[in-house]
């Protein structure tokens, strides 16, 4: 099982990033940290990059239930989306497969869990 679920789109970036926050509030998740890493490598390294985001999303409903099931759940939170564009101009858009995270904790409470957001994050990509 792969760690994230992928795909590509002819969308513009910052309308990828728009578009996939908006569909991440319609199940709950806000976005709660955004690491701009092309601005960040400039201005840390003067490196020139690509345009890619990470965007921390996080359910409060979920991620309470989490911490309640292990309380080392906090070490997978926010559920982190990518949204990068290629050389090629095709933005591609990444999300965290929680069961598989949840995996590498053993906890069958916890990976009980990770099986409903994963659920939810399925609907999300979905409807990328």
């Amino acid at each position: 099982m792969k760690p994230f679920f992928t795909k590509l789109t002819d969308m513009a970036f910052d309308d990828a990033i728009i578009h996939v926050t908006a569909i991440l509030k319609e199940y709950g998740f806000g976005i709660i940290t955004e690491i701009d890493v092309m601005d960040t490598l400039k201005k840390k390294i003067d490196v020139d990059f690509r345009p890619y985001r990470i965007l921390g999303a996080c359910n409060p409903s979920f991620a309470h239930q989490a911490l309640q099931a292990d309380d080392k759940a906090g070490i997978m939170m926010p559920c982190n989306v990518i949204v990068q564009q290629h050389p090629d101009g095709k933005v591609e858009i990444t999300v965290i497969n929680p069961d598989v995270a949840a995996g590498s904790l053993n906890s069958k409470a916890l990976e009980d869990f990770a099986c409903e957001v994963t659920k939810e994050l399925r609907k999300v990509f979905r409807k990328i």
